[in-house]
Order: structure tokens, then C-alpha cells, then sequence
């Protein structure tokens, strides 16, 4: 006999039920504190089972189930995480309500493991928890680092317009070295260490171009507001500030995901942070049965409408992770420039009449597939496999 452990998460305490593979109601429900002692509580309610037959499963809903995870396998447990959505279809199909309670949720939890097989999680996990939290973190440090980057932007605006087109408009290290030791136009036009500028930019910076950006900044039609010089002295320690945690994330990132190789990291295009932001959202592949489920886990499946004898396909359902949709979203338009295969099937879909967006959604599925057969299948990457 299998001892099905259904577990309704929550950030103070957790809420159980055990029903056998064959129906048998064992524990129809208990509940225990988000602590040591509820940890003992529910442990102490297994001991009279074999570990061998206990099948423990609970929705991924976040990182409130983290202790519990780490507590499950010090204690020599397996557990299944399962995606909600996963859950909510299989209620769907069997017309069955879901009543949000906690116990309700948990009866629904051991219900879906009844029927399915189990997939307990590996050890990849302590992995793809680090890489998720390092990989969000880092997708938090460069958005901040972008509205600084507009707020330094309009500032160079008002008071040195032509500034930044100047360096075609990319925040170049020379740039903001620049900003920051003179601020302003004023200063910038009589600035002398071009040997300091040169050295910087590793000779990149011609004497042509200092002379140059002097001149600008002699002529410039901005303005110079007597906050001008602060706020863009702020700005350019929190740029740089984010930037040292970003590179420092970068860092520790790339030694986890080489760690695991990946399959994943031998499609040409596809960097080290993009498949461990992948990578950490999906957790381990092997836990989808087909990479229809992987779209729906992204949010990138259309939605369905029926009405009547009539059914029709939708928008995207944009449920899911946003972080992960995020990321595939963007390694399909580098994809576009590195395979031709894609790029085809983006400019099909473009003459089909889609949009732009709605075409670069459908080379986004079409990278999915190749991710759930290049992780499943434990191969590498082969043209020959987009034919």
C-alpha cells in the first residue's frame, strides 16, 4: 500500500491529509506549525509507515515550503512539488469545485497525486533554489539600474543634450567616469587627464573625441540647475553600486550553472545567466510530461473560448511565471539572429499577418520544445534537431 501525503502550504502553519493509493482515507486532516515543533508534530504522524511507501506532494507556490523541504530530506523523505495550475485542470476535468480552504486544498493536492505517477524532486534542488533566488535577485538590481539610468538620462537632457548621443548613447564606463568626476558641461569643457580618459576606455577614446566632447560641452544649449551636479552624482553611485551586486550575482550565477551543465547551454545564442534564469523557473524538466506543460507553466499557452458549439483561441493566458516568460521571451529574439530556422518561422508567422509580439511568442514555443527535448533526452544541441 502507498501512503498518499497531500500538504497545503502557508507562511504559518500546514495543513495535511493521507489517503491511500487505493482510496483509503488514513489522516483526513491535521495541521501543524510552520516551526520545529509542528515539524516533529507531522514527522512523528509518518513514523509508522515505511518511508519507501510515503508519496508526499504540495503546490510550488513560492519559498514558504523551504524549510519544510530541507526538514523532509535531512529526515530521509521524498516529496513531489506539483505546479497549481496542474492541480486546477485536473479538478476541471473531473467537474470537481475547488473550495478554498486549507483542507480542501490539501484533499485536492492527494487527489491529483492518486493520479498520476510520482516524480519525487532530485538533489538538483538545492541548486535551482540558489539559482532562482540569484537569478531574481539580479533581474530586480538591473531593472532598478535602468530607471536610474532614465533618471540620469533626463538629467543629461536639461542640462548637456548632446552628451550622451555623443557616445551613441550607451553608458559606457568612460562615460560615467566622466560624469562623475566632472558633473556638469562647464567643468567637462575644461577638463585636461585625457592620458586618465584613454587609459579607461583602453585607447578607445581618441584625442579627436576629447577634443571634441570638449567642444560640445563649451556650446551645449543646456541648462545647468543648481541640483544638477547632486543628482547626477547620486545617480552615478547607485548605477555603480548596482552594478558592483549585479556583477557580483553575475559571478556566482555562472559557477552554479556551469556546475550543472545543462543541455540547454549548448544552443548557440543562449548565455550562461538566460539558461540559469531558465533553468531555476522550471526547475527540473523532467517533472513536465510534455512541453505543452511547460508553455502552460510560462503562461505562453493560448487561452480557449467557447461559446455555444463554437470554440475559438485566445490571447495568452499570461498566468504563470513572469520572470521565466520574461527571459524566454527575450532569448527568442537572440535566437532570430543566430539560427535561420527560427528566424524563417518568425518571418512565416509575420506573413500570416501576426504582429511582431504574437510572432516572437510563437518562436518562443517553438524554443520550449527544443529545451523539453534537449533536458529530457540528455542530448545537445543539433541543428538538425529544428527540422
Amino acid at each position: 500500500m502507498i501512503y498518499n501525503v497531500g500538504i497545503d502550504i502557508s507562511k504559518y502553519k500546514h495543513d495535511f491529509c493521507i489517503i491511500s493509493n487505493t482510496g483509503d482515507v488514513i489522516v483526513e486532516n491535521l495541521s501543524f506549525e510552520n516551526n520545529k515543533k509542528g515539524f516533529q508534530i507531522f514527522l512523528d504522524s509518518l513514523k509508522s509507515y515505511d518511508k519507501n511507501l510515503i508519496h508526499i506532494a504540495f503546490e510550488a507556490t513560492g519559498h514558504y515550503s523551504l524549510n519544510l523541504e530541507h526538514f523532509l530530506i535531512d529526515n530521509g523523505f521524498s516529496f513531489m512539488k506539483i505546479n497549481p495550475l496542474l492541480i486546477k485542470n485536473f479538478l476541471s476535468s473531473q467537474n470537481l469545485r475547488r473550495t478554498k480552504t486549507d483542507k480542501a486544498d490539501a484533499l485536492s493536492i492527494v487527489s491529483y497525486l492518486n493520479s498520476i505517477d510520482y516524480i519525487p524532486n532530485s538533489n538538483l534542488l538545492y541548486h535551482i533554489y540558489s539559482l532562482k533566488s540569484l537569478c531574481r535577485s539580479r533581474e530586480f538590481f538591473v531593472k532598478e539600474r535602468t530607471k536610474l539610468l532614465t533618471l540620469l538620462t533626463i538629467e543629461l537632457d536639461k542640462s548637456f543634450p548632446e552628451f550622451k548621443p555623443f557616445f551613441n548613447n550607451i553608458f559606457s564606463t568612460t562615460m560615467l567616469y566622466i560624469l562623475e568626476k566632472y558633473k556638469n558641461s562647464s567643468r567637462i569643457s575644461l577638463m585636461k587627464d585625457f592620458d586618465s580618459l584613454r587609459r579607461i576606455s583602453r585607447g578607445k577614446f581618441t584625442y579627436a573625441k576629447f577634443a571634441k566632447l570638449k567642444e560640445l560641452a563649451k556650446n551645449t544649449i543646456g541648462f545647468h540647475d543648481k541640483n544638477t551636479d547632486l543628482l547626477i552624482s547620486s545617480y552615478i553611485a547607485s548605477i555603480k553600486h548596482f552594478n558592483e551586486q549585479i556583477e557580483s550575482l553575475e559571478s556566482k550565477i555562472s559557477t552554479i550553472i556551469k556546475d550543472l551543465n545543462p543541455p540547454i547551454l549548448t544552443i548557440p545564442g543562449i548565455g550562461e545567466i538566460s539558461a540559469a534564469s531558465i533553468i531555476a523557473e522550471y526547475g527540473e524538466v523532467s517533472n513536465f510530461s510534455s512541453p505543452a506543460q511547460m508553455l502552460a507553466f510560462a503562461g505562453l499557452e493560448p487561452s480557449i473560448i467557447q461559446s455555444g458549439t463554437s470554440e475559438a483561441i485566445g490571447k495568452m493566458v499570461k498566468h504563470g511565471s513572469g520572470h521565466l516568460r520574461y527571459v524566454l521571451m527575450n532569448c527568442s529574439l537572440t535566437l532570430l539572429k543566430y539560427h535561420p530556422v527560427f528566424y524563417d518561422f518568425y518571418l512565416k508567422k509575420r506573413s500570416e499577418g501576426k504582429c511582431h509580439r504574437v510572432a516572437l511568442s510563437h518562436v518562443c514555443k517553438k524554443f520550449v520544445r527544443l529545451i523539453y527535448c534537449l533536458e529530457t533526452k540528455h542530448i545537445s544541441f543539433d541543428p538538425s534537431l529544428l527540422k
